[in-house]
């Protein structure tokens, strides 16, 4: 009987001792499991980060000179959309490819309002021009070709003295031209003049020396 127990107290423990070992390795697989996953988590966010960064990579030199050169008619120029696009193509320009410049364009972040608007006040200031003129020149194909929605905002936006320019208009006419008050009249109302208003026209006639 005594041999008996001993053979049975002798299974368990070898049944425990084979317990414990699976037990062990279950512990040990599921570490390695888990190093596995964050090896593979940290692999999907290397991979993830590299395909972020792939499509600026790709971008061709010349492209990403273009928008540096829309980026500085722009900050520093104030020059609209269209006129920008017609630079960077132009043969007397800057030459670079269509594809390039469209890029630019498509990429350039700027504020046309805001250029049309600093446009305007440079018109008003340097030029003395008159509001109906200044407009006419934002929207001109030849001139800054602003879209008239920009314009309109330029100029319902600028602060101007339109009757000083009409002074100041009628002055440089009379003493650089030798023109007779009536002339000059004539000459800042015009629609192929100056185009001011009747009122701002004579306002500077009145204020003549």
């Amino acid at each position: 009987m005594e041999n008996e127990s001993k053979k049975k107290g002798g299974c368990l423990k070898i049944i425990i001792i084979i317990f414990a070992v699976i037990v062990i390795l279950g512990v040990i697989g599921a570490l390695a499991g888990g190093g596995s996953k964050k090896t593979q988590s940290n692999s999907g966010a290397a991979a993830q980060t590299e395909a972020e960064t792939k499509p600026e990579d790709n971008v061709p030199t010349e492209y990403k000179s273009a928008l540096k050169k829309a980026e500085s008619y722009s900050d520093m120029m104030h020059m609209s959309k269209q006129k920008i696009y017609e630079q960077l193509t132009s043969e007397y320009g800057e030459k670079f490819t269509p594809e390039a410049a469209q890029y630019a364009m498509d990429n350039l972040e700027a504020d046309w309002n805001s250029n049309a608007l600093e446009k305007a006040e440079d018109y008003g200031k340097t030029m003395n021009m008159s509001r109906q003129g200044i407009y006419d020149q934002l929207i001109s194909e030849y001139g800054e070709a602003f879209t008239e929605e920009e314009a309109q905002y330029a100029i319902d936006n600028v602060q101007m003295d339109w009757k000083e320019n009409a002074l100041q208009k009628a002055k440089s006419y009379q003493e650089n031209m030798s023109m007779s008050p009536s002339a000059i009249y004539d000459q800042l109302i015009s629609e192929y003049g100056e185009k001011f208003t009747a009122e701002e026209a004579q306002y500077a006639i009145d204020n003549l020396d």
